[in-house]
This record gives C-alpha cells, structure tokens and sequence, in this order.
C-alpha cells in the first residue's frame, strides 16, 4: 500500500508470491547490520519468479558510499541479462531506492521496483533517531525515473525494517 502522498507508488499490495522475496530483503538488511552496514538488502527476480541475484548494503565495510545492493542488481542485469529479461525482471528491496539506485535502475532497464519501506519513512526514523542529514535528497522512485511502476511500503515488514534502523544506529 502506497504512503499518503507518496507520489510515484502503486497502491496495489504486494502479491503473496512477492511476500517471500521482500521478506529476503529485510533479512539482507539485518545481515547487511551485523557487518556494520547501512541496513539495506535487495533480491533481483526474473520474470517466471527465479531469484537470479541478491546483494546487501556494503558501504561501510567496503570503504565505498556506492555500494548499495540496488546498484549491484543493476550492474549484475546489465552483464547478465537481455534488454527484455531485465525489463520483465522486478527488483525487492527492504527500502526505496535512492536517486542514484533509481537512475541506474532506468537506465539499466529493469522493471518493476517493490520495497519494504519508503525514503518518507526513512527519512522520518532518522529524525526520530537523531541521526545527521542524508547527502543525498531522498526522492521517490517516480520523481528520478518517471514511469517505473513502484510498489511500497508493505506494511508490518515495514516495522521490521525500522527496528533495523534502530539496531545499526545503537
């Protein structure tokens, strides 16, 4: 179900068939945590439902503030897959693409986008959390890559990753 007033995402919930992937990602995310990192986590899954990749957020622990796991799925689906394979694929992921994940995620070509929680809700939680500015404005999906259909947040998994956050910023 979309935020109020969060342009760009599409109402429609996610699928039961969605529910084991974006469950996946929370649990990248936690991974992602446990090593120190932002808690990110994301599954690239192709169009007859095979997980084809999976990646964590490794910012931290790679010395690199470009390593989110939605920029390797598309550099992965760039080498590996056909122009039609990626747009028919759909990208999981425990949080809403930032603008630099959303525009490589356009111009790599893949479809569909489903996250857990949204860069609204982030950005709530980390004021909540007194955590400093992001670098970055965090912008819906639709607002860098406009006609990209967009689905999030899923509500309860939602909390999962909030607690994440809360975790990794002790």
């Amino acid at each position: 179900m979309a935020a109020p007033g969060h342009a760009g995402a599409d109402p429609a919930e996610p699928s039961p068939e969605d529910l084991p992937h974006l469950r996946r990602c929370v649990q990248l995310a936690s991974e992602a945590v446990d090593a120190g990192d932002f808690p990110f986590g994301s599954v690239l899954v192709a169009g007859d439902g095979r997980v084809l990749a999976e990646d964590r957020n490794r910012e931290n622990s790679m010395g690199d503030a470009t390593r989110h796991p939605e920029i390797e799925l598309a550099r992965w689906a760039a080498a590996n897959m056909t122009a039609e394979q990626r747009s028919a694929a759909t990208v999981f992921t425990s949080g809403e693409h930032c603008p630099m994940c959303s525009a490589a995620h356009a111009w790599v070509g893949l479809g569909r986008i489903v996250y857990v929680s949204s860069s609204e809700q982030l950005t709530a939680w980390l004021a909540e959390l007194g955590a400093p500015p992001l670098p970055v404005v965090p912008l819906a999906v639709n607002q860098v890559a406009p006609g990209l259909v967009v689905q999030g947040p899923v509500p309860g998994l939602d909390e999962q990753v909030r607690e994440l956050h809360r975790r990794f910023r002790r």
